[in-house]
């Protein structure tokens, strides 16, 4: 197989819900839709496959004992998630004769459903769907070795590759891209979306209620850790006097306070300097996407884990609309840029002590990809590695027995050649568990929280058990000491205003009630009847959490981010379990993302960015935060590698 050229046809995005893994039979058996009789070996066929939000519905022309053409006639997958499977797997199995192709990302819930859907129009035709399970020619056949040179080669094409790609462009450097699926996108498209930033344009809009301002004072009221930590804290100070002299109502906000929350929320172990330096250009990050064309509902808010509110959510679906802007830049360019699909890195070429190349394999061909300036590890974390997880996380039981939300290409692979080549491992036992885990797959499907400041968690004796604005691990610490490790989150009409209102992922509230992932109760008590917890007892907790909006006490587990009292039926509840979601730990890097060795020294032509790096987010990253670590940090490393910094 050889490198696709870029100008050959960009891929569209998808979603790499490694959640779908699960072998489970779907879809209902499919009436024939022939143009003979329901006998004939000719003619065309229906069936169908359960997708992500619903039937996906396919047509096969079958003659002669072969299939002819396959569409996709309905569906209700998203737009721009589910494009390269619904083009993708109908080509790949016509043209090879086979249904057992791979799927798009390695297992999405889209691609499975066509497969199952085309089985079942085989099986309506009467055709034996064992001649159509057939080993790959390509598996027997020699590879050959592709040589490349470009200035600047990226390993990943997530949202951290992609941000290099387009850094390095923009410095005149010509990139090529290796991406080991066969899209881009990697872990960042399946992302909620969720970007923290300062933005004061729209933070401006949106009132801030006294006791939430009031919490900020202990930023800057505590002993400082070092020089940098002391002057943030001042500089906070003089911010917080400065608002509360002018008499100002709306949001309070800064790149300082953005700072300290993360540095603190994280434990003190992140590098302040490399967190200042991200809080700072997360802010700029905003106009910078908005330039390529990104753009962000208006509103902000508090996602959960973030501490305040300052998350942006993008118009288009998840992340969608970054990586297509990256995309539709890096179509421009040319000659200058090239992905290669498909091509997992294995080695890292070092020359005279620089790091000058990689080795990959796409296939049985092998790619020699030499960089005349610089290689940018972006491979993501090692959530879907369960050896290194096992090695790492020893802050949590049990690990290796949970799922994940991140894409299975998240195996670890540039911490593993990072380390090969000398790099030094920061924060490797560092890894985050989420609370909002779909039981049954591990991923964030389906969950309905959208902010933390009007979300109750909810056990299954209907009785909340932490503050839902609290950190992230935090949230997950209480969830693992309920019985089961199970609880629910609960949302009114103040967020879902109807049954069309969509959560992070897409999914209309109204869709996850029909299909049993949520449950709705016009009252509390038939809430409570429809999630089988103690009606007396979600009541009681429901009533106190009101007073507490309301003013008329303190919140027994010390919620401080709170906005609309929970009275606005219907109400919405969504069961959830822990799930692995990011790995704080990786490659050490400084404040021009240059990898940094084990004797402390840079490693000459090696940048790395995302979450393949350690030593920004500490022992625990804020909701929220990922997404702009992506955008600035990957900035940062293109541009260092296109000047062979």
């Amino acid at each position: 197989m050889k490198a696709k050229k870029l100008l050959a046809g960009l891929l569209s995005l998808s979603i790499l819900f490694a959640s779908a893994c699960g072998n489970k039979d779907v879809g209902p058996k499919e009436e024939a839709k022939t143009e003979e009789d329901s006998t004939s070996k000719s003619g065309k066929f229906e069936g169908k496959g359960e997708g992500l939000n619903g039937d996906v519905k396919v047509e096969i022309t079958y003659e002669d004992g072969e299939i002819k053409d396959v569409s996709v006639v309905d569906h209700k997958e998203t737009e721009g998630i589910a494009d390269p499977a619904l083009k993708q797997i109908p080509e790949k199995i016509v043209k090879e004769q086979k249904i057992n192709v791979d799927t798009i990302s390695g297992a999405t819930y889209t691609s499975k459903a066509i497969i199952d859907a085309v089985k079942k129009a085989l099986e309506a035709a009467g055709a034996n769907t064992d001649d159509f399970m057939k080993e790959s020619k390509e598996a027997n056949k020699d590879g050959e070795t592709i040589e490349k040179e470009y200035d600047v080669v990226v390993i990943g094409g997530g949202g951290s590759g992609l941000a290099a790609t387009v850094a390095a462009l923009e410095e005149g450097a010509s990139v090529l891209v290796l991406e080991k699926m066969p899209t881009v996108g990697g872990s960042t498209i399946i992302a909620g979306g969720q970007y923290n930033a300062v933005d004061k344009k729209r933070q401006d809009k949106m009132p801030m209620r006294k006791d939430t301002f009031e919490s900020v004072k202990s930023y800057y009221e505590e002993e400082a850790k070092n020089d940098l930590h002391q002057e943030l804290m001042d500089k906070l100070k003089e911010q917080v006097a400065e608002y509360e002299k002018s008499g100002m109502e709306n949001t309070f906000d800064s790149v300082e306070l953005h700072a300290l929350q993360t540095y603190r929320g994280g434990d003190y172990v992140g590098d302040l300097n490399l967190i200042y330096q991200f809080t700072k250009g997360a802010e700029e990050s905003i106009g910078i996407l908005e330039g390529l064309g990104v753009d962000f509902v208006d509103e902000v808010f508090t996602v959960t884990g973030a501490l305040w509110p300052r998350t942006h959510q993008f118009v288009k679906p998840l992340t969608t609309g970054p990586i297509e802007a990256y995309m539709e830049y890096i179509g421009k360019a040319g000659d200058k840029a090239e992905i290669i699909y498909e091509a997992k890195a294995e080695n890292l070429i070092v020359e005279d002590g620089r790091v000058v190349g990689v080795e990959a394999k796409q296939g049985n061909d092998k790619i020699i990809a030499k960089a005349k300036k610089g290689v940018v590890m972006a491979t993501g974390g090692f959530a879907r590695n369960k050896d290194l997880v096992k090695k790492y996380g020893i802050h949590w039981e049990g690990l290796e027995k949970l799922g994940s939300t991140n894409a299975v290409s998240a195996t670890g692979d540039g911490i593993i050649m990072g380390e090969e080549v000398g790099a030094n491992l920061v924060g490797m036992e560092w890894i985050q568990l989420l609370p909002v885990g779909d039981p049954k797959t591990g991923g964030m499907q389906g969950n309905i929280s959208i902010n933390a400041a009007n979300q109750l968690f909810v056990n299954n004796q209907g009785k909340r058990f932490v503050a839902e604005d609290q950190r992230r691990d935090v949230l997950t610490q209480g969830l693992m000491e309920q019985d089961g490790k199970e609880m629910w989150i609960l949302h009114d009409a103040h967020e879902y205003t109807d049954e069309t209102v969509k959560n992070d992922f897409n999914e209309e509230i109204g869709e996850l009630v029909k299909k049993g992932v949520a449950v709705k109760g016009d009252t509390i008590e038939e809430l409570a009847e429809a999630m089988g917890v103690p009606v007396e007892n979600l009541k009681a907790t429901v009533d106190d959490y009101n007073k507490v909006v309301a003013g008329e006490k303190e919140d027994d587990f010390g919620k401080k981010l709170l906005q609309d009292s929970f009275d606005k039926g219907p109400f919405y509840a969504s069961r959830r379990v822990p799930t692995i979601h990011h790995t704080m730990g990786g490659l050490q890097i400084n404040e021009a993302c240059q990898v940094i060795d084990k004797d402390g020294k840079i490693i000459p032509g090696l940048y790395a960015a995302g979450e393949v790096t350690g030593g920004i987010h500490g022992s625990n990253r804020l909701g929220g935060n990922a997404i702009p670590d992506t955008v600035v940090n990957g900035r940062i490393a293109g541009k260092s590698a296109a000047s062979s910094k």
